[in-house]
């Protein structure tokens, strides 16, 4: 198990860390404004990000990413840019709308789909959260009547990530109720269908660049040609896809929370009480040692997994562990974080308490923490 980086990963890192940077530009005024930046979105295309996801032959780069050099990519580009909705964003159509059309779609959705949306033209959104139905996708009320020439849609998904602003969405439906998961099915849903309507942005809490809300299905007619796999294999192909999905919708945070830990040391040698730098005080420096101890366990956490797919393993389990270790560590770092600037930490100009709002979402969505230990248990035989 190497997870030492090659020179030419490296060069990589090094490069998405200097164009992240090139994007801050006013994420103070966005985040308070709840602002979706498409200008930074089609900058990310540009420079090749989500192409990084999905093969060459189908991607607008036309080169081809390890999973390991991805990985290096989403922390690289949360380390260096400040907008975590942008980098939940990115991940979310990369990870958990593109990568699935790869690997499960034919070769006509393929060629239709990915290279406009690694080019920035299209965003993609992956809808499967319901109002009664979030971590029971059992429960899902969302009806695929089976029609001449394909599918009539009626229902609602809720809290779609992107869905305000998407143009495509992976959106999983029942074809039959009473066959439980052997009745969901995977549909390319292009929003703009007659019968499908995207809901405006929902404010809230953190993650306020990145927008989310209803897509809501009145009779909305889907080809069979936009049938994701076969049907009744839309559970399948959800589970399947969690092993990518769970390993990189929160790798961003590393890069972030490694930002974080760097921010709070140089604050704890220059910001000085009782005539000394702050760090000098045990419960600063405290802290300062258990950011440290999240960052590190995490990156070898991510790195680990990814070791364990390049190598076609199961990661049911491990995946499992790294979305609930990921989450709840970067709570844990936002939090230090803010305690160790103090005052200047809770003002919003500063940036530090957005990371703290910003890291309470990777607790709930893509499966909250309290699911993940209830899999964690019945993978471990409980």
């Amino acid at each position: 198990m190497d997870f030492a980086l090659t020179p030419e990963q490296v060069d990589l890192r090094d490069r998405v860390v200097g164009f992240a940077r090139s994007l801050e530009d006013d994420v103070v005024v966005r985040d308070r404004d709840g602002t979706f930046p498409r200008d930074l979105w089609n900058r990310c295309a540009d420079f090749g990000l989500q192409s990084m996801s999905i093969p060459a032959e189908y991607n607008a780069s036309g080169t081809d990413t390890d999973l390991l050099s991805a990985a290096v990519v989403m922390e690289a580009f949360g380390y260096g840019c400040r907008d975590n909705g942008l980098s939940l964003a990115l991940a979310t159509h990369m990870w958990t709308v593109q990568h699935p059309i790869a690997e499960f779609g034919t070769d006509a959705q393929r060629t239709r789909w990915l290279p406009p949306m690694s080019a920035g033209a299209i965003i993609g959104a992956h809808a499967v959260t319901e109002p009664e139905a979030g971590s029971d996708h059992l429960a899902m009320a969302t009806i695929a009547e089976p029609v001449d020439g394909g599918y009539r849609l009626t229902g609602t998904k809720r809290y779609i990530t992107l869905g305000p602003v998407a143009d495509l969405a992976l959106l999983f439906a029942t074809v039959d109720p009473s066959k439980g998961r052997w009745g969901i099915t995977a549909f390319l849903v292009e929003t703009d269908s007659p019968g499908c309507t995207r809901g405006a942005a929902q404010d809230k809490m953190g993650l306020r660049t990145v927008p989310m809300g209803d897509i809501v299905l009145d009779g909305c007619f889907v080809p069979e040609a936009n049938r994701l796999g076969s049907e009744g294999s839309g559970a399948s192909i959800s589970s399947r896809a969690l092993g990518i999905e769970r390993t990189f919708i929160l790798a961003f945070q590393v890069g972030a929370m490694a930002r974080q830990l760097e921010d709070a040391i140089v604050h704890a040698r220059t910001r000085h009480q009782f005539g000394q730098p702050i760090g000098k005080f045990q419960s600063v420096s405290n802290r300062i040692a258990d950011m440290k101890l999240a960052l590190e366990t995490a990156r070898l956490h991510l790195y680990k997994v990814v070791w364990m797919l390049d190598r076609g393993e199961s990661v049911g389990l491990e995946a499992a562990l790294l979305k609930l270790h990921l989450g709840e560590a970067f709570v844990a770092s936002s939090l230090d974080a803010v305690r160790i600037h103090g005052g200047a930490g809770y003002i919003a100009e500063g940036g530090v308490e957005r990371d703290l709002r910003d890291a309470v979402g990777g607790v709930i969505y893509g499966g909250t923490s309290d699911i993940q230990r209830v899999l964690i248990g019945r993978m471990l035989g409980l």
